[in-house]
């Protein structure tokens, strides 16, 4: 395409005199220490596995150690509400994915991390440019070093030219950068699961826990209404001359206390309500959930092995990713050690007549190269390094730390299903108890061998063991959501991004 001797020519052939280079500084190994992933020995099997809540599969004989994760049956997967069969539950957490602003933000600071990936990793390659330009001059006759003969002063300038810069990754440098821009970005993408872990789990605690106050507005109506009757009972009897004022007021007195706790309970309701409408990003002012009292059976939760976890916890895949990228970083402190080394190309055509712009004779190139190393900065560089290094450390410490949290998470969730269990069992019990000993001092009363007041008695001692009751399987719930959560839900980290 080009005449050979032609400035075109020279500079192909220089680039093709590059390659070689190229080829061998790409083969250069990076500077700094190679990233190895922080070992965690972790327990054969949870202290908490007692409770019958929860699905334990046989223990792994492994321990500790990240392993490539292999979901099996007896782990959660996708959608994990879905396992308490509650199609309104599901159609509110079906809503977080796509209207949840928190998320969206997460997303965003994902999406832009990914972005800086491959703008560092632009860097390995030269930087082109090219262009023409026309400009028109008249230069003094009386500037400086003007020749005495005169000359041409007046002329345009026809240009067209390109260029090429590169600074070959001798030391690793870029690569490092790479590396921690990378795992920088996989941190965010496993931020960005956990929040919605989280979103999706505040939204099904806040939703049991409405549908347990659901049940007590259900037990608390009932209430009201037997209250009423016994009321109107003791009005009677006492306009037979059969019971007293002090029956009647205490009657009274009862059924307006309970009437009390109702509005309560509609008050709390109508704080989970906006705040399951703020998470499905609903309008409050038309949000409205039905009427739908707790009634559900509690589900298993499949638990896995403890060496799952490490795999399970966008948290810990989080802080796992930002190791790899503070030990980048001690690579990119150590290569301040190192020269600089910078390669340039340039050439194109020039003449002052458009008919011999672009002609052989015209053409100009340039080619070269330069480096440059510091030789004293009051030893910045080793400061620098040793940061990086601490800084490295101090995120393996982390790291452990999340983990070890994460471990806590899970037992404090199986502890809490299985006394939940056990109370739960001895409530029902009292219940039982307290539901004859009111029917008994029911019946005593309206036989007139006893006063009133231990009807009342009764019943309040009733009413209480019922709202404990509810209260007790609301935080089944609560706990069982709790240990979802923990367990990371349906999440594992080959979701994270390459």
């Amino acid at each position: 395409m080009f005449p050979p001797g032609s400035g075109a020519w020279i500079v192909r052939r220089g680039a093709w005199t590059l390659l070689p280079i190229v080829c061998l500084l790409a083969g250069c190994k990076p500077v700094g220490p190679n990233y190895n992933r922080p070992s965690y020995r972790t327990p054969p099997v949870y202290k908490g596995t007692g409770a019958s809540s929860v699905v334990v599969p046989p223990p792994n004989p492994v321990g500790g150690g990240w392993q490539t994760a292999n979901p099996s049956d007896g782990m959660l997967r996708g959608k994990w509400w879905e396992i308490y069969g509650d199609p309104q539950l599901d159609r509110l957490e079906d809503r977080i994915a796509t209207n949840n602003y928190q998320l969206r933000q997460a997303l965003e600071t994902y999406l832009a991390a990914r972005d800086e990936v491959s703008a560092v990793r632009a860097n390995l390659f030269p930087m082109l440019s090219a262009g023409p330009s026309i400009s028109h001059q008249q230069l003094s006759s009386n500037r400086p070093l003007a020749s005495p003969f005169g000359g041409n002063t007046n002329y345009t300038d026809y240009q067209i030219g390109g260029q090429a810069t590169w600074e070959p990754d001798f030391w690793g440098r870029i690569r490092r950068t790479v590396e921690a821009a990378r795992a920088t970005a996989q941190a965010s993408a496993a931020d960005t699961a956990n929040i919605d872990l989280s979103l999706h789990a505040e939204m099904a605690s806040d939703y049991f826990q409405l549908r347990g106050l659901d049940a007590q507005t259900k037990l608390l109506t009932a209430t009201v209404k037997d209250l009423e009757g016994q009321l109107g009972l003791t009005e009677r009897r006492l306009a037979g001359g059969v019971a007293n004022e002090a029956d009647v007021a205490q009657a009274r007195t009862q059924l307006e206390s309970v009437r009390a706790q109702l509005v309560d309970v509609g008050v709390a309701r109508t704080q989970f309500e906006h705040a399951i409408g703020t998470i499905a990003n609903y309008d409050l002012s038309s949000f409205s959930i039905p009427f739908s009292p707790l009634d559900l059976p509690l589900p298993k939760v499949p638990l896995g092995v403890p060496s799952q976890l490490l795999e399970r916890r966008p948290d810990i895949a989080s802080a796992e990713r930002l190791t790899d990228a503070a030990n980048a970083q001690i690579g990119i402190a150590v290569s301040a050690f190192y020269p600089t080394v910078g390669l340039g190309v340039a050439g194109g055509f020039e003449s002052a007549h458009p008919g011999t712009w672009i002609q052989g004779p015209s053409s100009f190139w340039s080619l070269g190269g330069q480096a440059a190393e510091l030789l004293f900065d009051a030893g910045q560089r080793h400061a620098l390094t040793d940061q990086a290094r601490h800084a490295y450390e101090a995120q393996v410490a982390a790291y452990r730390n999340t983990v070890l949290f994460a471990f806590q998470d899970v037992e404090d969730q199986l502890s809490s299903l299985r006394i939940l269990e056990q109370e739960s069992g001895v409530e029902q019990q009292a219940v039982s108890a307290a539901q004859y000993s009111f029917d008994i001092s029911n019946q005593r009363y309206k036989g007139g061998v006893t006063s009133y007041l231990e009807v009342l008695t009764a019943e309040a001692i009733l009413l209480q063991n019922q709202v404990t009751q509810i209260n007790l399987q609301t935080r089944q719930f609560v706990a069982s959501v709790g240990l979802v959560r923990s367990l990371g839900g349906g999440w594992d980290v080959t979701q994270l991004p390459k």
